[in-house]
């Protein structure tokens, strides 16, 4: 397959599902995707745990960046136990990060962050890969090219925030400000096309009451141009510009995170410059210090065919069914809302 119609099928198929999302998932029948019964009461009412569609786009979120990241590592030739070796890793430590920074941040035990997460992921990364080369590649006859590799993790991560937007759409949170308090350019630019969520459990109902107004659709905005600048990072990927992929991503990700924090309402930590902001700053510098470190290097131009052969493979299937699980379990059971049911016989179907 070339590139071209690779990318291409991919960007389609994404874009109908975040154009769908962006119209459907402010909605209030979309929150809650089902219900686990606890205890009943005396009079026959059971408590539930709610299972989110928060959970649901985050688990699919990652589910599609590691199903990416495989076939671009496929397509340099790095065997798949190198790839699950190198994405294990970095999920094991991204996956709770996500939630001990959002507590050190915003001082919340039921809440994640995407930026923190992947703040962590950027510094450990290129060790990893170190590590890894060194530890399995020498005895495994593989070597994983440092700079290839971070370059499609900043592919597989633009992706994955990309669709996991929807998450945050369907829950209410990472919310922006009302339109109506916004600069009168940013009214114009938004007219007609803001958020209005509805429902009284979604987070911005309960923690700022503006359900029901029209909101700026950070999160639309975000999607559209994570998944879009990874579409194009793929691209240069799988044309051998690695240097220019793993730069040119990291820049816009982290600068439009920091730059979409002053368009934001929900509570980010205190002081006019949010932690998270710091973090996308120091993460843009990081990665130039890392192209520094590990210069481009040369080889053929990666086999996207080879890449797309690597999930015929039952363990790879298995590994990607269990992440997607593992990050539902993770994400989607919600502490912040519960649910009451009162189960009955329906006599006229009996």
């Amino acid at each position: 397959m070339q590139p071209e119609i690779f990318v291409l099928l991919l960007g389609v198929i994404l874009a109908g599902l975040l154009f769908w999302g962006f119209k459907t998932l402010p909605g209030e029948g979309w929150q809650v995707i089902g219900c686990l019964l606890s205890e009943k009461d005396p009079d026959g009412v059971w408590k539930g745990m709610n299972l989110t569609y928060y959970g649901f786009f985050n688990a699919t979120a990652y589910l599609l960046a590691a199903v990416l990241f495989f076939i671009l590592m496929g397509s340099l030739s790095v065997p798949v136990f190198g790839a699950l070796a190198i994405l294990t890793a970095i999920l094991t430590i991204c996956m709770p990060a996500s939630k001990l920074i959002a507590f050190w941040v915003e001082g919340r035990v039921n809440t994640f962050t995407v930026g923190g997460a992947s703040f962590v992921g950027l510094i450990a990364a290129p060790w990893i890969i170190q590590f890894i080369n060194r530890e399995m590649g020498i005895r495994m006859g593989f070597h994983a090219p440092v700079l290839r590799v971070l370059a499609a993790i900043a592919i597989a991560y633009a992706v994955g925030e990309g669709i996991g937007r929807l998450a945050c759409i369907s829950f209410g949170c990472c919310y922006g400000k009302p339109l109506s308090s916004c600069h009168p350019m940013l009214q114009r630019i938004f007219e007609g096309r803001a958020f209005i969520f509805s429902g009284q459990t979604k987070k911005i109902a309960y923690a700022h009451h503006l359900d029901g107004r029209e909101v700026i659709p950070i999160q639309a905005v975000t999607a559209i141009l994570f998944t879009g600048a990874g579409m194009l990072g793929c691209y240069g990927f799988l044309k051998g510009f690695h240097f220019a992929t793993f730069a040119g991503l990291l820049v816009v990700t982290q600068a439009w995170r920091a730059l979409s924090e002053f368009v934001r309402a929900d509570y980010r930590g205190t002081g006019s410059i949010t932690a998270y902001q710091v973090m996308a700053v120091l993460s843009v510098i990081y990665a130039f210090l890392l192209l520094a470190f590990f210069p481009a290097d040369g080889g053929e131009l990666p086999d996207l065919m080879v890449g797309l052969l690597t999930l015929w493979d039952p363990g790879v299937i298995l590994f990607f069914e269990l992440l997607w699980i593992a990050a539902f379990v993770h994400t989607g059971r919600s502490r912040v809302t519960g649910a009451t049911v009162r189960l009955h016989v329906v006599k006229e179907n009996i």
